[in-house]
């Protein structure tokens, strides 16, 4: 398949994530085009679902994780580029009182 069989959105450049807009199988060359200002390929470490997100750059234990603009959660790992990212390695920060209260 071509590279842009495989449709994403991403609305911002500072955003972490993008997300699929079908389903796209592991190891498959992906390009994203931020904003339509930057384009960008990535090869996907794993099957990201339809409506799910991976990463588009490399995503450092403890960093935000912006989808849209807005911070929807932090890692609690290291997150590779092309990989899923989801509750196995994004940590909730929104209406926690308790992540709020130690920053």
């Amino acid at each position: 398949m071509s590279l842009n069989e495989y449709p994403t959105i991403i609305m911002k450049p500072t955003d972490s994530v993008a997300v699929a807009l079908k389903e796209i199988p592991s190891r498959v060359e992906v390009t994203v085009n931020i904003s339509g200002e930057i384009s960008k390929t990535i090869t996907m470490k794993e099957t990201i679902s339809f409506g799910h997100k991976f990463a588009v750059h490399a995503i450092k234990k403890g960093e935000d994780i912006l989808k849209y603009g807005e911070v929807i959660g932090r890692a609690v790992r290291d997150i590779e580029e092309g990989e899923h990212v989801h509750v196995h390695n994004l940590e909730g920060t929104r209406g926690r009182g308790d992540k709020i209260a130690n920053e």
